[in-house]
């Protein structure tokens, strides 16, 4: 899709990017429940095939919808895994964020699903409410759009002390470090939040200019 375009100048020379779709993915963000079987396997058999070292799941909605997914990943995959909504959370707390703005363009009730979930991990999350028809329609923006839509909900909230970007089709790495300068607070994007957290696992390190406090300090993960 045309958001990989703006993450692959993130991803460091020395480490060899693949994407692959899910067999199992649906037209509804809601398809991806109780499909937690068919991604582990999926999984296994792509890193048998490839020989890769970690892995990165993407898409929030199957984290939150397959309560059991993050463990059952830990245990039947045999490398590191990462995932959209916990590398982010890890993300933010290694930033020393407490009360967030959540971006994201999926629909309310998987913003409160989204909400529920962070809370586990001592983040307080406020959202805007849902302008868009659906959750595709963010593909549209423009990344001024993105920018600016983003300084009015920041705007809108008092207290905020980061801004989390989750699912890459609301993209804001074309503005990303722009905004963190502008509004002075660290932002994390769920895309290079994954990214973070899977190299990590694997004892890299590194500073990536452009694209936000996360992957230019590169800090340490939380023992959560």
């Amino acid at each position: 899709m045309q958001h990989y375009t703006s993450f692959r100048p993130c991803v460091p020379k020395d480490v060899e990017f693949t994407f692959e779709q899910e067999t199992d993915a649906g037209e509804s963000l809601w398809d991806m429940q109780g499909k937690t079987d068919g991604l582990i396997r999926q999984a296994n058999e792509l890193i048998a095939r490839h020989g890769w070292d970690g892995l990165v799941i993407s898409g929030g909605p199957k984290e939150v919808l397959n309560p059991d997914m993050v463990v059952r990943l830990a245990v039947e995959v045999k490398v590191p895994v990462a995932t959209a909504l916990r590398s982010s959370a890890l993300a933010l707390k290694a930033l020393g964020a407490a009360r967030i703005l959540l971006m994201t363009p999926v629909d309310d009730k998987l913003k409160d699903l989204y909400r529920d979930y962070l809370a586990r991990f001592g983040l307080t999350a406020v959202y805007p409410p849902q302008t868009l028809g659906k959750h595709t329609d963010a593909l549209k923006l423009t990344a001024p759009e993105v920018a600016q839509m983003t300084r009015q909900t920041f705007a809108a909230h008092a207290g905020l002390d980061a801004i989390y970007f989750q699912g890459a089709l609301l993209d804001p790495l074309p503005v990303l470090d722009q905004l963190e300068t502008e509004l002075g607070v660290p932002i994390v994007a769920s895309s290079l939040a994954r990214m973070w957290d899977v190299l990590s696992q694997l004892g890299r390190r590194y500073s990536i200019a452009g694209y936000g406090s996360l992957v230019a300090n590169w800090p340490a993960a939380p023992r959560l």
